[in-house]
């Protein structure tokens, strides 16, 4: 059964060296129903103690705590799951380290061949992108709009748009078929990370999906 907290605002931590819990905090208190820990270079204790920081935020806001990449470091905190990109761990390894329970989400870039894939081997959500310039990505190639569509018509599993989203740009991918749109630099780049999330979150609100949406519908 999908967990309905994998709906609406997706926020990552952006790279850092100082303590991710106020910043994440801020998020969650304007509508983020998920959190990912994305960290590949900090140490060890200082990795383990922000992610059990930000788990005790997150089920405090009733919200996901993913961790990037790290299938360890979600089973030592006891995270609610993990987001794998296409050279980590094979979702089956993970879900049998983690258990039935965890929520497991797949990058799949531009790639709905990706997604299948991901989906087949036992995937909760597959993440599209990048959608728009990206400061934490700029080599990543681009996806079309169109993409969410087609995956939304040929997937039943949710599915993120992730890519240089902001407040500004956001509607226009629901209105195509994200679930969630996964955020850093629209949140975390903010001078308000509080009021940027709550924007980012009221799209959700104000927008939906229109199966025969292009990026000319009005």
């Amino acid at each position: 059964m999908t967990d309905p907290r994998l709906a609406g605002l997706y926020a990552i931590t952006p790279a850092a060296d100082t303590d991710l819990a106020p910043a994440v905090e801020a998020a969650l208190r304007g509508g983020a129903r998920v959190i990912q820990f994305r960290d590949k270079h900090g140490a060890p204790a200082w990795r383990r103690a922000q992610a059990e920081a930000l788990l005790a935020l997150c089920r405090a806001h009733d919200a996901l705590l993913l961790v990037n990449d790290d299938v360890e470091l979600a089973a030592a905190v006891g995270a609610h799951g993990v987001h794998l990109g296409q050279d980590d761990m094979p979702p089956a390894v993970a879900r049998a380290r983690l258990g039935a329970e965890a929520v497991i989400g797949v990058t799949c870039h531009a790639s709905l061949a990706l997604a299948e894939q991901a989906t087949a081997a036992g995937a909760d959500y597959v993440a599209f992108g990048r959608f728009f310039a990206s400061r934490s990505k700029p080599e990543a190639p681009p996806a079309p709009v169109a993409l969410l569509g087609e995956a939304r018509r040929r997937l039943a599993l949710p599915i993120v748009a992730i890519g240089g989203i902001t407040p500004e740009n956001g509607a226009q991918l629901i209105a195509a078929g994200a679930h969630m749109l996964a955020v850093i630099e629209g949140i975390f780049g903010r001078p308000d990370s509080e009021a940027a999330a709550r924007a980012c979150a009221e799209l959700f609100r104000t927008n939906e999906y229109k199966p025969n949406y292009t990026k000319e519908s009005p």
